[in-house]
């Protein structure tokens, strides 16, 4: 399932998720979950790839070591095996 809010319940913006993705103003200190979330969002909406290189290098690490597949579904399975 593509999750449309964090953790708290806040809904995920474009903002929102990159500074939850880099860990900036609001999104410093967030959650491994939210940044994740971020990341989806990031990656669903095709922004990861618009944005500066760090983003889009991340989401292509993301993507490659099946963690968040190209539609922005995280895969909990393989977060929870690496825990």
């Amino acid at each position: 399932m593509f999750e449309t809010t964090f953790e708290d319940g806040i809904e995920i913006t474009n903002y929102l998720a990159t500074a939850y993705a880099e860990g900036f103003c609001e999104g410093d200190g967030a959650s491994a979950v939210d940044q994740l979330r971020a990341w989806a969002w990031l990656i669903k909406t095709g922004n990861a790839f618009l944005l500066q290189g760090f983003f889009g290098r991340n989401a292509a690490s993301l993507i490659e070591r099946d963690i968040i597949n190209r539609d922005g579904i995280i895969n909990w399975e393989i977060i929870e095996e690496n825990e």
